[in-house]
């Protein structure tokens, strides 16, 4: 992945922008990883991932993110030797794969994990995304080099995974599976977590759903596929010019031609909400939002980490209602 280039985002009509504060401690991000003095340890790339499993384990173990910060990008991220410590205390790592948090490969290799569960193995749309579950061996003799942990980024892939609730779904279910065999001491505490999750799961499908009835066939442009499974959800069309979040995500330059192409979409009355990564961009992002200001398309944020003082569930029906909000205008 290329250097990405920070965004500074214009006033926004629909939806007040986000403040990315820096860098925060675990219990910012909307989980308190010290809760539990469990000593069964979790470590997650991101603290998308802490918070999700800090719900289903409840405190029958310690979950920790390697990165905390609501402002890092983690397609950038480069781990320090503190991280390296907290991986090497991991009895097991949950991370997103794809090629988007590769910056967990080496550390995994070098501490010796022996249990690995990568996100994007329970997405529909990514290779070989069927076999993951017969493929994943519970076995106690399985070490770190079995891991298919190092997943290498696809063309065309979107990574951005935990924003399709169905990806949740797989990856919690997974996780459920493993801490049974691998802590069953805290069965019961992650069955009661199970429930919680799903239910909230439930309630995120039902916001997407309810928008859905209201606005399917509208569309939708992306500076990056950041919430393109959520759009999707919620019965939106992708309509971005091709080529356009593509280069942005790999900090290239929008081809002239692209660039106009997706202005002139916007202006013309091609899309219903204009949908922009918040903590990334360039000058040709600058531009697509000016154009949809002008046009009186409503712009929304989306994050690829979590806002600080938040939780996963209660991140993502903010995300929904903002997406509804700026649909109704």
């Amino acid at each position: 992945m290329l250097n990405r280039r920070a965004l500074i985002v214009a006033p926004l009509l629909a939806v007040p922008a986000l403040i990315l504060a820096g860098c925060g401690s675990s219990a910012d991000s909307g989980f308190d990883a010290a809760a539990s003095d469990a000593g069964f340890t979790i470590v997650t790339s991101t603290n998308v991932y802490a918070s999700i499993l800090q719900e289903l384990v409840g405190d029958s173990a310690t979950v920790t993110p390697v990165i905390s910060s609501a402002s890092a990008d983690p397609h950038d991220y480069e781990a320090t030797a503190r991280d390296q410590l907290t991986v090497d205390d991991a009895d097991l790592v949950v991370m997103n794969g794809g090629g988007y948090d590769s910056f967990m490969d080496k550390m995994i290799d070098s501490a010796g994990v022996d249990h690995v569960i990568s996100a994007v193995d329970y997405n529909s749309t990514y290779p070989g995304a069927d076999a993951a579950e017969d493929e994943h061996d519970h076995g106690d003799d399985e070490s770190a080099d079995e891991h298919d942990h190092d997943h290498e980024h696809i063309e065309g892939f979107n990574e951005h995974v935990w924003y399709d609730p169905h990806t949740v779904e797989g990856l919690v279910a997974a996780v459920q599976t493993e801490l049974d065999e691998l802590n069953p001491d805290g069965s019961d505490a992650v069955a009661t977590g199970a429930e919680k999750v799903t239910s909230d799961l439930d309630a995120l499908e039902a916001s997407l759903a309810d928008i859905a009835a209201d606005h399917t066939g509208d569309t939708a442009f992306f500076t990056e596929p950041v919430g393109a499974y959520f759009a999707e959800e919620a019965g939106l069309e992708d309509v971005t010019t091709e080529g356009f979040s593509e280069a942005v995500e790999e900090g290239q330059d929008v081809a002239p031609a692209t660039l106009l192409a997706a202005t002139n979409a916007i202006s013309g009355g091609d899309v219903s909400v204009l949908i922009a990564n918040a903590q990334t961009g360039g000058s040709e992002t600058e531009a697509v939002i000016d154009a949809a200001n002008e046009a009186g398309v409503p712009v929304i944020e989306l994050t690829e980490t979590l806002p600080d003082g938040e939780d996963f569930f209660g991140w993502m029906q903010d995300n929904a209602k903002n997406l509804a909000d700026a649909l109704a205008e």
